[in-house]
C-alpha cells in the first residue's frame, strides 16, 4: 500500500522522513501541504485517521503561532479554518496509509508504521 506523506519541503524531520521511506523501498505519495494546503475536510479526514484532535496538530512553536494565536482560545472549527488557510501551522509530515495516520516523528515510530 502506497503511503501518503503530509509534507513540507522546508522541514528537516519531513524530508527525513521522505529519504527514509526512499531508501527503504517504501511507495510513497507526497502531499506538499504548502503548495496545494488541505481543505477543513481533508484536515477532519486525517484528523480520524490520527484519531486525535485539531490541537494535537498545531505547531505551536511556528513563529506564525506565537506571533498570532498563542493567547488565543479558539474552538475545533475555528482552527480548522486556521490550518486549511496557515498550512505552515501543521504538524509534519503526516503520514496516512488506508484507514490510519501517525505523525511521522520520532522517525523510530516510521518504521512501525510502514510495517503495519
Amino acid at each position: 500500500m502506497v503511503v501518503k506523506v503530509l509534507h513540507n519541503g522546508n522541514c528537516s524531520k519531513s524530508n527525513a522522513v521522505l529519504e527514509y521511506l526512499d531508501e527503504n523501498g517504501v511507495p510513497f505519495e507526497i502531499i506538499n501541504i504548502v503548495e496545494d494546503p488541505l481543505s477543513v475536510l481533508e484536515i477532519r479526514t486525517v484528523l480520524k485517521k490520527l484519531n486525535q484532535s485539531v490541537f494535537h496538530i498545531i505547531r505551536k512553536t511556528d513563529k506564525l503561532y506565537i506571533d498570532n494565536y498563542a493567547d488565543k482560545n479558539y474552538s475545533e472549527e475555528e482552527w480548522l479554518k486556521i490550518l486549511s488557510e496557515n498550512p505552515s501551522l501543521i504538524q509534519r509530515p503526516i503520514l496516512v496509509k488506508g484507514s490510519v495516520a501517525m505523525l511521522g516523528r520520532p522517525i523510530e515510530n516510521v518504521k512501525f508504521f510502514i510495517e503495519k
